[in-house]
């Protein structure tokens, strides 16, 4: 466990001197008020490094400061796609100097992490009206009806970058928030034979039908 305080060096060096003037550990901390493993740890630190102050910190100091973290965290909170090589040049006009690795490892000390956006359709109030309409217009349509359906393939429209490149940095359980989110376009063709309505069992002749599901201008380019 970390210390939540170090005492002062005049402090330190008082409790060596009584130390070595013959009191032991529990003497010296009743007379000065401190912990017994604390007056025990002073004296083991200066019989091995003959030395009261604290010593360096071992490894590599920070290289961004916390206002330099606290600038990155806001501008990935406000814009989760943000690259790591944009972080690398915006705290190098600010006078920081870092690698890549060293902002992705900032930003996973801090709980984000680098994800695929997951992808949903673009949907407004109105799409999810009609498909629930068509859904329950043909709720009770028999298999024969929807045998007649030969062949159906939908065409997907990338117009909001590439779903198979784009990574969000997100906190856990984040992932369908619609920062973290890329919308999907779909074009939906389906082709149906439906034969004539008549009583002539030898009528030779099929009628194909094509719905395609277009986009209007007024539906700015949501999914249909």
């Amino acid at each position: 466990m970390a210390k939540n305080k170090e005492l002062f060096k005049d402090v330190r060096d008082k409790i060596v001197a009584l130390h070595k003037a013959g009191m032991g550990y529990k003497t010296i901390a009743r007379q000065l008020g401190e912990k017994v493993t604390t007056v025990g740890a002073i004296i083991r630190k200066c019989k091995k490094h003959k030395i009261t102050v604290s010593l360096p910190r071992s490894g590599a100091p920070c290289k961004i400061s916390p206002l330099g973290v606290s600038m990155i965290i806001r501008m990935v909170r406000n814009q989760p796609r943000t690259t790591r090589e944009y972080l690398v040049n915006d705290l190098k006009a600010a006078g920081t100097i870092v690698t890549k690795k060293t902002i992705g490892n900032t930003l996973r000390h801090e709980g984000l992490k680098s994800c695929s956006t997951r992808k949903v359709p673009l949907l407004k109030k109105a799409h999810v009206q009609a498909r629930l309409k068509f859904a329950n217009e043909h709720l009770n349509d028999s298999e024969e009806n929807w045998v007649k359906e030969l062949w159906s393939d939908e065409t997907n429209i990338e117009l909001f970058g590439i779903n198979s490149t784009c990574h969000v940095w997100r906190r856990r359980n984040a992932a369908y928030d619609p920062k973290n989110t890329i919308p999907t376009i779909k074009h939906g063709v389906t082709l149906r034979m439906i034969p004539p309505q008549t009583d002539q069992s030898f009528y030779p002749i099929w009628f194909y039908t094509i719905q395609m599901h277009e986009m209007s201008p007024d539906d700015d380019l949501m999914f249909l």
